[in-house]
């Protein structure tokens, strides 16, 4: 699937997720704004892939509280570094 579609099922979803994976050890950015644009993508397939709606909508919530996590973790080193 080329990256700049909009993926219209739940599959395609989770290929794009796995596509962009950061590296385990990339900058705690990086990894937000990866969490960040799956729960959003998730929210879109929920619209157009009904068949599977409620699924897509438990990945959105999952990708928006692992990027809380991750906010925090983020505020946390902050909060040491001053």
């Amino acid at each position: 699937m080329a990256k700049s579609a909009e993926p219209r099922t739940l599959r395609a979803a989770h290929e794009i997720a796995t596509e962009r994976l950061p590296a385990p050890d990339a900058n705690l950015s990086v990894w937000l704004a990866f969490r960040q644009a799956n729960a959003r993508m998730y929210e879109k397939v929920a619209d157009v892939d009904r068949g599977h709606h409620h699924e897509a909508l438990y990945w959105a919530g999952y990708e928006r509280r692992k990027a809380g996590e991750v906010s925090a973790e983020i505020q946390g080193s902050k909060s040491k570094s001053e």
